[in-house]
């Protein structure tokens, strides 16, 4: 990450960090995050499949909440009725994202009112006393329907969904037994005492789950069953089914997974739980816990290509081009992992084309070797809205670097689908809050539009998330280089765009039109014809030599791609090459480290202008800078000639300049 100045750089990069002392610190954020955030939970803690369940008492009923490793902003978590450990795969998933589980024992008590007058106290705790989300997503396995969707009749308003597996919903039906199920005498007469009610009234009950529907579905909370279909003991023809069929003529929406056949031994009740995945992303779908109850991602053309793709050809290559936060380890391969486990049929090639430092405008021009050369691209997620203002890239540069990877990619594959991605730096933040939009973000933002790309952005949902009061800066980000906290949160927000991108069905048989190309760039400059040229293309040189295998003999660091690779070298005063090259701009990339020179350089035979090499963090890196001499060139033959001055910079050590390709757009 470089940086706009000394004092921002320095301040919030971390530049010289090698990769092993960024995963060494990662380890340590870790660790106090969890600590951090584990340390509010009441009771004694337990392992439970690798996460901390904390068990304590409330109103002498035995409760436990089990924690993630990393908790997500506002507390979202998940309120499980009776058999609180059975299938937990969806519960695994929901912790490994960052959610808590919860529960209170009142098992015996069936959902009867008492039970839900305990299950209030409990709610009451959870969000006023604890601090965690006013709308839990409410789980309910078997009997457990009962509780789950008696108490979201209670409090419509208090419940983001309900997730249930083979649910009780007419207690008719079990533990009566009235229907084709089996049904439980000895249930029953427990139902009857704590529902108070006689045989006769039981009959005639009117608050079953299929019976109160109507608050649940004008609060428009989604549902999803699993369920099987030769269940003998909650027959889903008496119980799911005829829930679904009521909810949906009042306008709800459920989701129903049906298993054909449930295990024999449990006359069709259990089975190995199918999609767990799926059910987890339906939770996460609805309890985002958003400051201001709204995405922060604009779909735009959407992602369906892309998708059609992984789902009829079970292939696809998706590509991450950024700098240093898409380098390191973090959010990336949650990604990843979230698009395996949506497409489980689907081999993917994932291109990690994140280099620590790169903006959009090396983007631009590295977009051929580093994404392109792969073949055709599915899905590309390109992030540069820290690197760009960072650099001192001017709102034209930001432009022109940006359209220049969008462009060249549709040009390259109309049906490549694109996120653009703004993440987040603290001048972003005090951007948002006095008013006003991030020039970099209104820049790429018109790339997005331009293009009908997709865009997500992370920095002011982060300065939304600080200023409601569920994270801190100091204490949860902690850089520009996320913790595992922000990653997380990262990770979770762009995957919650793709979950909306392929929320609803699509026809297979579907042939999809490419993506549109508008006729004309917003900018003709813009680096969409962007290139990296060989430096063995240089002419009359003078001074400077070709190093195969250049690696810096200081201290300084250097960046993945740019060490052990050709160089073109000079260290003399008066040093110089020519190039000649077609195209409307030319530019070096350069190695500016400590002993980083100036050049002087012109096109054409026209005037002699200087460009500075050493940067603000060329003290302790060689960092790689896409130096663009000229940008608004007639596109045409030109010449350029470079050559090393004699002024020295007055933090340099020296007048070395090292280019390792010539850009040419």
């Amino acid at each position: 990450m470089a940086g706009v100045g000394g004092r921002v750089g320095q301040r919030w990069s971390s530049m010289v960090l090698s990769r092993w002392h960024w995963l060494v610190g990662m380890l340590g954020v870790l660790i106090c995050s969890a600590t951090l955030r584990a340390a509010p939970l009441p009771g004694e803690a337990a392992d439970w499949h690798g996460f901390s369940r904390h068990h304590f008492d409330l109103d002498n009923r035995a409760c436990f909440i089990t924690a993630p490793k990393i908790a997500v902003p506002g507390k979202p978590w998940v309120w499980r009725a009776r058999f609180p450990d059975f299938h937990p795969e969806v519960d695994l998933i929901l912790l490994d994202r960052g959610y808590h589980i919860a529960y209170i024992n009142t098992d015996g008590m069936l959902g009867s009112d008492a039970a839900l007058d305990i299950w209030d106290r409990f709610y009451d705790h959870m969000t006023q006393a604890l601090g965690f989300s006013a709308r839990p997503a409410l789980e309910g396995v078997s009997r457990g329907g009962l509780f789950i969707y008696r108490w979201a009749a209670r409090h419509p308003d208090r419940v983001a969904c309900i997730y249930a597996d083979t649910p009780v919903l007419d207690i008719k039906s079990w533990p009566l037994g009235a229907g084709a199920g089996l049904g439980h005498e000895p249930t029953w007469r427990e139902l009857l005492k704590q529902y108070n009610l006689t045989h006769e009234e039981a009959l005639a009950y009117d608050r079953n789950p299929i019976d109160v529907l109507e608050p649940i579905a004008r609060a428009k909370i989604p549902l999803r069953h699993v369920v099987s279909l030769n269940d003998r003991v909650v027959p889903p023809a008496e119980n799911t089914f005829v829930l679904k069929e009521r909810y949906e003529a009042l306008g709800g929406h459920i989701e129903v997974v049906e298993v054909p056949e449930g295990t024999p031994e449990s006359s069709g009740h259990h089975f190995p739980l199918p999609q767990a995945f799926e059910s987890a992303r339906f939770v996460m779908r609805h309890t985002p816990e958003l400051p201001r109850g709204e995405e922060y991602f604009t779909l735009r053309a959407g992602l369906h290509r892309s998708r059609l793709r992984f789902e009829r050809e079970g292939v696809g290559t998706v590509a991450f081009l950024g700098g240093s936060i898409t380098h390191n380890p973090g959010w990336r391969e949650q990604v990843e992992d979230y698009l395996t486990r949506r497409f489980p049929g689907t081999r993917f090639e994932f291109i990690n084309a994140g280099i620590p430092s790169m903006g959009s405008t090396p983007g631009a021009f590295r977009l051929e070797r580093d994404v392109l050369a792969h073949g055709p691209i599915d899905l590309l997620l390109v992030e540069a809205a820290v690197n760009d203002p960072t650099n001192g890239r001017r709102a034209a540069e930001m432009l022109r670097g940006m359209e220049g990877i969008v462009r060249h990619a549709r040009i390259a594959n109309p049906m490549a689908d694109l996120v653009v991605m703004h993440f987040v730096m603290p001048p972003h933040m005090e951007d948002y809050r006095a008013g006003r939009i991030p020039e970099v973000i209104r820049e790429h933002e018109r790339v997005a539009e331009h293009y009908g790309a997709a865009s997500l952005d992370l920095a002011r949902e982060v300065t939304d998330r600080i200023d409601a009061g569920q994270l801190t800066w100091e204490g949860d980000f902690l850089d520009l280089h996320p913790s595992p906290f922000g990653q997380q949160l990262y990770a979770s927000s762009i995957t919650r765009l793709l979950d909306r991108a392929w929320g609803e069905p699509i026809d297979q048989n579907a042939d999809l039109a490419a993506h549109a190309l508008p006729e004309r760039p917003l900018d003709e400059h813009s680096y969409f014809r962007g290139r990296l040229v060989d430096i063995a293309q240089a002419r009359t040189v003078r001074g400077f030599r070709l190093v195969e295998r250049w690696r810096p003999v200081d201290r300084a660091g250097t960046r993945p791609g740019f060490a052990d690779v050709p160089a073109l070298v000079g260290e003399q005063p008066g040093a110089s090459f020519t190039f000649e090259f077609d195209g409307s701009a030319v530019g070096l990339f350069v190695a500016a480290g400590p002993d980083a020179g100036t050049i002087q350089y012109r096109i054409d035979g026209g005037a002699w202008r200087r460009r500075v090499l050493f940067t603000p963090w060329s003290r302790g890196l060689h960092l790689p800078w896409a130096q663009v001499l000229e940008a608004e060139l007639t596109r045409g033959r030109h010449t350029l000639e470079v050559r090393i001055a004699e002024e020295l910079h007055h933090d340099s050590d020296g007048h070395a300049v090292r280019v390792f390709h010539f850009l040419v757009n």
